[in-house]
């Protein structure tokens, strides 16, 4: 069964939640509709704006769109992200089953962004934007959301938060100029 285009949105959304609140990030939902952006992340209180995208797997490519689709009177409209709207796009790929977040200097005015997961066919390795490098997680720790083991009575161990958020230093907080 193929999915529609807001099962697909459902889906995307779901999975990027789920790999947020695992790493300690606390998620809001915009009450209403219209606006840019589908998720805002809460990271050690700086927030940060997510436009969420499922992302296909093309041969050993991932591909993102970097824009919006929308059916209007004249017929599919379609409008590029900026980084005025948007602090990052996270995209879930459900062939891989992992997600990857883009900050604008990587989506701002291109209409896809393509991420590699195998070595091109030329061992081309110049220009080339490797999947790993944008792993969600990796991304979204260097942002300042570190995750924390701690451990529980059983031994066991489970990620918590920052305790107290101040604990993180300076250095590892969102940087100011990306909602400039």
């Amino acid at each position: 069964m193929e999915l529609t285009t807001d099962q697909k949105g459902t889906a995307a959304e779901t999975a990027i939640i789920h790999a947020a609140a695992r790493i300690g990030v606390v998620v809001f939902k915009p009450i209403s509709d219209g606006v840019r952006y589908d998720l805002i992340f809460d990271v050690h209180g700086a927030l940060l704006r997510v436009q969420v995208k499922w992302a296909r797997l093309h041969g050993g490519v991932v591909i993102i769109r970097c824009y919006s689709a929308r059916r209007a009177r004249e017929g599919l409209r379609s409008r590029n992200h900026t980084a005025a709207e948007v602090d990052a796009l996270a995209a879930w790929c459900p062939d891989l089953d992992r997600s990857f977040l883009l900050l604008p200097e990587h989506f701002a005015g291109r209409r896809v962004f393509q991420l590699r997961i195998s070595p091109t066919h030329n061992n081309q390795r110049v220009g080339i934007n490797w999947a790993d490098e944008f792993d969600f997680t990796v991304r979204l720790r260097r942002l300042g959301a570190v995750a924390q083991l701690g451990e529980r009575l059983t031994g066991s161990q489970k990620a918590t938060g920052s305790s107290p958020v101040g604990s993180i230093s300076d250095h590892q907080r969102l940087p100011r100029s990306l909602f400039d």
